[in-house]
């Protein structure tokens, strides 16, 4: 670089910082300053000669990290520290005892669980991205701003990812809704929860986020007039009531819109809540849930409401803090209109979720927060866990919607929708999950796999002589319920296991065998088992015949038994070497070779869908879509199992595709659907089916097709029929069920 353009870029390096100094300046005091200078300088220091992939200073980033935190969140001076140094154990010279004599041990710890795993040795069927997520998961129930500078640092990322090379956008747009969307909805970070999901559909689905994004500035205009129609008389009545209130319009996120598109399985034009209209109240907090409540009334009065879409969260807000009372209400044009009626107070701790705690010391939102982190501790109680495991089982209640349940003396607990009797036990108590035998649900006796519903007044049966089941964790939902149960289990395995030990001690030594850890291990490959502990406990549960041990030969209490040995694959690179190579119509990897793979049937991928290449441990490398079900877990956590790939023109291939088509049913409809498809060349129908209800027909039809252009054509033909109102691809969960894609 030039020297004019050095002094332009240390000139903008300043101005961010005097940015970020300006936010924090309203809490700091003259030590927080000078703290938060001293960070500021070491950052500079230890990063002034890395760039960033777009070419601009790294030190950038950590400042922008910092702005995020400060200015979005509303954390202080600490945060503010942490953000601007969260990179430099990561990436300098600088190591933890330096943090530490420079700002101390608290600074020291959130530094410590923001900084990844390096130098570290895993097993085969490890993950370097579900370890550090471990990591910087136990590190959150010690403190919990290392999620939320994590979760800074990733939004920052995000808003910078165009510099990236396309498989490294779609590795970190995976991890970012695999576990950082549903992190920041957990802590109640919507705006952050909402930008993170819809730049994760930017780069995973450009043409869906560009149409979407385009009819929403399209339509704009029109959401306006209504929205100001709309609010004119809820206005002039609440002002009337002599209410101090603002109103806001909120539309839904891009993301959001799709994911209902997908789920409803609806055109854009048939969401009927694209938009919600927000009454924020400036009420005192002990009038808060009156004033909630006699605004409801006012906006009901002019608008008649749906009964069965009101959602109260004052009375008993969400588990992260959220309170707010939702009403859908009809407007005078016809349309449904969601409105959500809060207090000023409620309107921070939702837009910046548990970090507005601290300004409101004595709100539900703190008890919530104590009450979550008390769970993450409980999950983290089991020893040991893998780190696939812990991070799936602690994901599973991220997003998950809640219900509220009783005990017998009037608590009320909430839980995820479900949720179930065992779950219900093991949050009352470990021992109480453990032996539980059955529940008495609303007074009526119900088995432990019973589903909860919200306001359900729980009692739990127990017995002394229960013991845990494997088969309770088909039907648990709860991260606490699935941790301690696997935790139990395996003491349990771990108790027979030495009565198992014993057992072929006594044995091997009426046959006069040494029970060392070489024989040991030779017993155990010729039962064909894993590891001497899976050899105890099926010893201790009576699965191995121990008579066929006479059978092997012995010299001197030494085993002369010799295992057959498989050549193992040092690295993902030799199992890509290893696989044949064979004539295709697709290319893989950096090379961009022709080998051989399957396609995955989860999505069926047909030539001119986006693709990319997943190399399994037992069944060579399989070929997903990039908008796969199993696309995110795969990129997430196995992202060096992943290789590039692209289809050629090399030959023709029929691929298994499946439609959807909807109409109205008519006479002679399957007889023209299926001549369309037969006169389409080089198309052969697998199956198809219809089915009718009240005039209404809905047909699956799978057809074999050479590519996603061939397929369009069939559909459009398809669409063209008379009666034919829709017709659409359909996913590959659909088409065939989900199988272990790890495998």
């Amino acid at each position: 670089m030039s020297e004019e353009q050095l002094t332009l870029e240390r000139k903008a390096i300043a101005r961010e910082y005097r940015a970020l100094l300006k936010n924090s300046k309203r809490n700091a005091t003259d030590a927080d300053k000078i703290l938060i200078r001293k960070a500021f300088d070491l950052a500079v220091e230890a990063h002034q000669n890395m760039r960033r992939k777009s070419g601009e200073a790294y030190i950038f980033h950590p400042i922008a990290v910092a702005r995020i935190v400060s200015e979005e969140i509303g954390l202080g001076t600490t945060s503010i520290v942490c953000a601007l140094l969260h990179d430099v154990v990561e990436d300098t010279e600088i190591n933890l005892d330096d943090i530490e004599s420079l700002f101390g041990p608290r600074v020291r710890l959130i530094i410590d669980g923001l900084t990844k795993i390096k130098g570290a040795h895993f097993l085969e069927n490890a993950s370097m991205q579900a370890e550090n997520f471990r990591k910087m998961l136990l590190t959150l129930s010690d403190d919990v701003r290392v999620i939320l500078i994590k979760l800074a640092d990733r939004l920052h990322n995000m808003r910078t990812l165009g510099s990236m090379r396309n498989d490294k956008q779609q590795k970190i747009a995976s991890e970012t809704l695999y576990l950082y969307a549903p992190l920041s909805h957990r802590l109640g970070l919507y705006n952050i929860k909402s930008e993170l999901e819809d730049l994760c559909l930017k780069y995973k689905e450009p043409e869906v986020y560009s149409e979407i994004e385009t009819a929403l500035a399209k339509s704009k205009a029109v959401r306006t007039r209504f929205i100001n129609q709309f609010t004119v008389p809820v206005q002039r009545a609440l002002k009337i009531a002599d209410f101090e209130f603002e109103i806001k319009s909120r539309t839904k996120s891009i993301y959001s819109i799709y994911n209902k598109m997908l789920t409803k399985n609806i055109p854009l034009e048939e969401i009927y809540d694209v938009f919600a209209i927000r009454i924020i109240l400036n009420s005192k907090q002990e009038d808060e849930k009156s004033d909630c409540w006699k605004a409801y009334s006012i906006v009901t009065d002019y608008y008649k409401p749906n009964p069965d879409r009101l959602r109260d969260w004052i009375s008993t807000p969400k588990s992260n803090g959220y309170e707010s009372l939702h009403t859908t209400v009809m407007s005078p044009s016809g349309k449904w209109v969601e409105v959500q009626i809060r207090t000023k107070r409620m309107d921070e701790i939702a837009e910046m979720g548990y970090a507005a705690h601290w300004k409101y010391k004595e709100s539900a939102s703190e008890h919530a927060l104590d009450e979550w982190i008390t769970r993450i501790r409980e999950t983290l109680q089991n020893p040991d866990p893998s780190a696939l495991e812990f991070i799936d089982d602690f994901k599973l209640n991220l997003f998950s919607k809640e219900i509220f349940v009783f005990t017998p003396k009037g608590e009320l607990k909430n839980l995820p929708q479900s949720a179930t009797a065992l779950d219900f036990a093991f949050e009352i108590h470990t021992q109480v999950g453990a032996q539980c035998i059955g529940a008495k649900v609303n007074h009526k006796l119900v088995p432990l796999s019973s589903q909860l519903n919200s306001g359900d007044q729980v009692e739990i049966l127990t017995s002394s002589k229960q013991k845990p089941k494997e088969d309770w964790l088909r039907f648990v939902v709860t991260a606490k319920a699935k941790s301690n149960i696997k935790a139990l289990l395996k003491e349990e395995r771990r108790k027979i296991a030495i009565d198992g030990q014993e057992i072929l001690g006594r044995k091997l030594r009426n046959l006069k065998i040494n029970s060392n850890d070489a024989n040991i291990k030779k017993i155990h490959s010729f039962f064909k088992l894993t590891s001497p502990h899976e050899l105890y406990y099926k010893v201790g549960t009576e699965q191995i015949d121990l008579s066929k041990l006479s059978n092997l030969k012995k010299e001197k209490g030494q085993l002369k038994y010799r295992s057959a040995r498989k050549k193992k694959a040092s690295s993902i690179k030799d199992i890509v070497k290893s696989i044949d190579t064979k004539n295709t119509n697709l290319v893989i990897g950096d090379s961009m070779e022709s080998l051989d793979y399957k396609i995955a049937s989860c999505c069926n991928p047909i030539p001119g869908d986006n693709i990319f290449g997943f190399v399994t441990v037992s069944d060579g490398i399989k070929i997903h879509r990039q908008n796969c079900p199993n696309a995110i877990t795969l990129m997430s956590n196995y992202a060096y199992r992943i290789i590039k790939a692209k289809w050629t023109n090399a030959e023709v291939i029929s691929f298994l595709a499946a439609i959807k088509i909807i109409g109205i049913d008519q006479v002679g409809l399957v007889n023209d659907v299926t001549k369309v498809i037969s006169s389409e060349y080089n198309v052969n129908m697998r199956s198809i089916s219809f089915d009718t209800d009240d005039g209404i027909f809905e047909g699956t039809i799978k057809v074999y097709v050479n590519d996603t252009t061939h397929l369009t054509e069939l559909m459009r033909k398809l669409s063209a029929i008379d009666g034919v109102t829709k017709v659409s691809r359909i996913k590959g969960e659909q088409l065939e069920s989900t199988v272990n894609v790890a495998n």
